[in-house]
């Protein structure tokens, strides 16, 4: 009896941490802001499953809507009503927009679709469709300077050596005619990136599960033709030779995903250019820890340094916590006015924007 007294308490307490655990990501989010002068808004809900949020314009912000299957757009004139431009889709995850065209990351596949006027489109050309899928998926879609897409694809399984070289990557796509390779390997789980001057592509990384603190979350810079270690890094070896390591760091088995860089107008805190850049990112929160952790958007600043004789060596890293207790985001973006939109996955899905309380 005496034995059963003490495991019954403790056998208790697990079954709580667990409920407590899977049921406080979908709870109502507090969004905690850590910095005075700045809070969170709900602006939008019951949207899906938002994967991505792309801003063609400071009236129109398109996302992805995975659950649905959709792209969607919002007016923010109009209350952010929302009207749907694409359906029939597999899981949506990233697009990417020009003039003349509408680029589309679903589960293995890539489309591109002709962009008519008030975004009627037409004239789908399948790009890619034969990407293998498992664990993770293809993610965000994005473009290089000179208009070559970089695509993100997930690996198939938590650890183990791939079958087709174009999983656990980024990959360069031709835009006209699909034509792809490998531009960066040995990246586990990349859910977005992007561009800077002066800086490079950035990008996010989540790595493997079930192995204590290893390895952190990453935010890489993309070297053409560098791998960036997984699956051959572990707990005695983050960085095995010969790949890259990651310029920013965070929480292991977290889950930092949407990423964007603060523009010059924001009123968010941050560094101006010329100093350094600032970005902020989302932290959609471990599934693999008893204890819930992430549920964030974090700041990072990232500055030069230099070696003795003045010349460029390698870019330096701060990381701080904006916001916390924000539920489970995953896209991320500055709107062309320099206002931080983002939406979290799940319980509906709700878009939220950052806005100064500051008179």
């Amino acid at each position: 009896m005496g034995l059963r007294r003490h495991i019954v308490p403790v056998a208790l307490s697990l079954v709580f941490l667990i409920l407590a655990r899977e049921i406080y990501p979908y709870s109502t989010p507090t969004n905690d802001v850590l910095v005075d002068g700045f809070e969170i808004v709900k602006v939008a809900d019951n949207i899906g499953g938002p994967t991505c949020l792309e801003w063609a314009d400071n009236n129109t912000l398109l996302m992805c809507d995975r659950d649905g299957g959709r792209i969607i757009i919002f007016n923010v004139s109009d209350d952010f009503s929302s009207r749907t431009i694409l359906t029939g889709l597999d899981k949506p995850h990233g697009i990417h927009f020009t003039n003349s065209n509408l680029f589309v990351s679903e589960y293995g596949m890539l489309s591109k679709y002709d962009r008519g006027v008030d975004w009627q489109l037409s004239n789908r050309v399948v790009l890619i469709d034969d990407i293998p899928t498992g664990n993770h998926q293809t993610n965000a879609i994005n473009a290089l300077p000179n208009g070559t897409l970089i695509w993100h694809s997930g690996s198939t399984c938590n650890i183990c050596q791939e079958d087709d070289p174009r999983n656990a990557a980024l990959l360069w796509v031709d835009p006209e005619t699909g034509d792809h390779g490998v531009i960066a390997s040995g990246v586990r789980n990349s859910f977005d990136g992007v561009w800077i001057d002066s800086m490079g592509y950035l990008f996010t990384d989540n790595g493997r599960d079930w192995e204590g603190n290893h390895p952190p979350e990453e935010i890489n810079l993309l070297v053409e033709g560098e791998s960036y270690g997984w699956p051959d890094d572990d707990p005695d070896n983050p960085v095995p030779e010969g790949t890259q390591g990651p310029i920013a760091k965070w929480t292991p088995h977290t889950s930092v995903n949407g990423i964007d860089v603060r523009p010059e107008n924001s009123s968010l805190p941050g560094l101006s250019q010329g100093n350094g850049y600032t970005v902020y990112a989302t932290v959609y929160g471990s599934w693999n820890t008893l204890i819930p952790k992430g549920h964030q958007i974090i700041r990072v600043d990232f500055t030069p340094s230099f070696d003795e004789n003045g010349n460029f060596s390698s870019w330096d890293s701060e990381e701080t916590v904006f916001a916390k207790n924000v539920g489970t985001p995953l896209p991320l973006r500055f709107s062309p006015s320099g206002e931080l939109y983002y939406a979290i996955f799940g319980g509906g899905g709700t878009l939220y924007k950052v806005v100064s309380t500051q008179t």
